[in-house]
């Protein structure tokens, strides 16, 4: 099958190695423009263009795909059909309606739960126990067209959103080819999105990682998992940003000694035990700002948080 390809970060280059090693002719690829990156701001590739480069594919990168001179490009390549993944942009109607299959996009969620921008991280954080790839139609609504094809993928009980990205990743270079296939014969079965149980994973921000410590362990562990290794999870003491990036629950529901939600009910050497509103919650991981990351042994050796200490989210600063 003739493919245009559009995608951008490291997520979407597994659909596009699989669609290249099966043998479908990717025609172009569409990506989103270079940007200034790190501190010497020097212009850096997305991920999909390295990839595509690597294969010697022509690369496409508009500002704004909507654009008519664009437009007439897609049109040019006469593509069978365009394979979206994470592509950054909206496709209008006009796109929409160019191949003759129609724009097959990979969905990182069990559509039509978790539309929107985050739903690896967003599955995470509310706990779900499983979630996985969609393949569906688009349309122009946002994530709402037919469903064609899902894999489901579990949740493991330790799963972080980085991990969780790995694994839907490559699920969905696999996925697209079953999909592909059925297009082309015209056994594909399309399935219309309910509005029933849907909701919306909107996007990451770094204020999210603010941990409020009157939430529950169980929730703040989730936090932790949901947002590492971005934008990461972080509290406050003695004015100083410490991320964490692990924790565990102590199911100990035993009252800390009338400490204030974040403070610090048990330090040793092996142990940072902290007061959430609901249960204790034992710091496994952390990184104090400007430093690298730490085991708890280590970093206490460094760093020793005394019994009675209290964290507290930015806004309390």
């Amino acid at each position: 099958m003739r493919i245009v390809f559009m995608g951008t970060p490291d997520f979407s280059v597994p659909t596009l190695k699989a669609l290249v090693e099966a043998g479908h002719d990717v025609a172009a690829v569409v990506t989103q423009p270079d940007k200034p990156k790190g501190r010497g701001k020097e212009m850096q590739m997305t991920p999909v263009k390295v990839q595509a480069l690597e294969y010697k594919i022509p690369v496409y990168q508009p500002v704004k795909v909507r654009d008519q001179a664009f437009i007439e490009v897609l049109r040019e390549l006469e593509a069978d059909a365009f394979v979206v993944i994470a592509f950054g942009q909206i496709l209008p109607k006009a796109v929409l309606e160019l191949p003759r299959y129609g724009c097959v996009n990979i969905h990182a969620s069990l559509l039509p739960k978790y539309r929107g921008a985050a739903p690896i991280q967003w599955c995470v954080i509310d706990g779900e126990k499983e979630t996985g790839i969609t393949t569906m139609m688009m349309d122009v609504g946002l994530d709402t067209g037919d469903m064609l094809e899902k894999v489901v993928i579990p949740i493991d009980e330790k799963e972080t959103g980085g991990s969780l990205h790995d694994k839907l990743s490559l699920a969905g270079g696999s996925l697209i080819l079953s999909t592909l296939r059925k297009l082309e014969e015209g056994t594909a079965v399309r399935t219309p999105q309910t509005e029933e149980g849907t909701c919306y994973a909107k996007m990451l921000t770094k204020s999210l990682g603010d941990i409020d410590w009157n939430q529950d362990a169980v929730s703040i562990e989730r936090l932790i998992r949901g947002l590492n290794p971005w934008p990461s999870a972080y509290t406050m003491w003695n004015g100083k940003t410490i991320k964490i990036w692990a924790a565990d629950v102590i199911k100990d529901e035993a009252p800390a000694n009338g400490l204030p939600c974040g403070g610090v009910a048990l330090s040793d050497r092996h142990c940072l035990a902290v007061r959430t509103g609901d249960g204790l919650l034992s710091i496994k991981e952390l990184q104090m700002e400007g430093k690298k990351r730490m085991d708890i042994e280590a970093f206490l050796r460094g760093y020793p948080i005394p019994a009675g200490d209290v964290f507290v989210n930015r806004t309390q600063q």
